[in-house]
């Protein structure tokens, strides 16, 4: 089985769509010379995802080969929104499964539950009324902590 790489560009100052129309035959071409074993695009309402399948044991070529060509880097920066429409990662495109499926979650234990927290204004309270009670009377005097 290959490693699948989803590359995902959104509309911007034209539509994906064309931008597939002008750069996806060259972008298919190179990737296949790259040793690319399956490729597929899906169009979405807010633009293209172009998934490549590369094997994962490639002597030359593969993935980063294929991204570090020329033809590849071109089409890349002509994307329609260069700053926030293109985005590329390990997988297959934004709205299909994971390769591997998620493990269970243990059951929480009973002693995991959350205990109550404590009333912070009634411990206010007792520091406050405990300080008073403790404090020196007024003498008409400042009182210096290290003269009391």
């Amino acid at each position: 089985m290959g490693e699948w790489w989803s590359i995902e560009v959104a509309d911007g100052e034209f539509s994906a769509a064309a931008w597939k129309d002008t750069h996806g035959r060259d972008l298919i071409r190179t990737a296949l010379e790259y040793g690319a074993q399956d490729w597929t695009w899906v169009e979405r309402p807010w633009g293209v995802v172009l998934e490549l399948c590369f094997p994962e044991d490639v002597p030359v070529g593969g993935w980063s080969a294929f991204r570090d060509a020329t033809v590849v880097k071109a089409a890349l920066d002509a994307v329609p929104d260069p700053v926030n429409g293109l985005l590329m990662y390990p997988g297959r495109g934004g709205s299909s499964g994971a390769r591997v499926p998620r493990k269970p979650k243990p059951a929480p234990a009973a002693a995991a539950a959350a205990l109550p927290e404590p009333d912070i204004a009634d411990e206010v309270v007792r520091i406050a009324s405990s300080a008073a009670e403790q404090a020196p009377p007024d003498r008409g005097r400042p009182v210096h902590p290290a003269s009391a």
